[in-house]
């Protein structure tokens, strides 16, 4: 089966604890779960990764870039500031989808930017948990 690599971004290791008027109270764990049973049921494979460091981020983009069929991205902070994750996404040929469980653009003002946006074939943002699922199925749908 393809894999489809989702990867998460600073922070995201405390959903559930962190903001959950904002964020859901929904785990990291919680989230990966239902992206495993989704993909399973659209004929994929999952690859969950999660780092609160933008180096990782970018290796981890460029190790996928070459093996998995997709990426499903959730950069949180590094969605406003990171140049260089923008320019990974860029240099990979596989489709990538961008994630956010709030909306950024209703926000403050510093979120309304968006570095993957323009490398993202997709942006889900405002869903909850459920734009991960979302995400996986407009893959499917491809």
């Amino acid at each position: 089966m393809p894999t489809i690599t989702i990867l998460n971004g600073p922070n995201l290791n405390l959903l559930g604890t962190r903001e959950p008027e904002i964020y859901g109270r929904e785990t990291l764990a919680d989230i990966e779960k239902m992206c495993v049973e989704a993909a399973k049921k659209q004929g994929f494979e999952v690859d969950f990764r999660q780092s609160n460091h933008e180096g990782v981020l970018i290796d981890w983009v460029q190790e996928v870039g070459r093996t998995s069929a997709a990426i499903i991205i959730n950069a949180g902070g590094y969605t406003h500031t990171s140049v260089a994750l923008h320019d990974a996404l860029r240099a990979v040929k596989i489709p990538i989808i961008e994630v956010h469980l709030s909306d950024p653009k209703t926000r403050e003002a510093f979120r309304h930017h968006s570095y993957i946006e323009s490398v993202a074939k997709k942006s889900i943002c405002g869903q909850g948990a459920k734009g991960y699922v979302l995400a996986i199925e407009a893959l499917a749908q491809q």
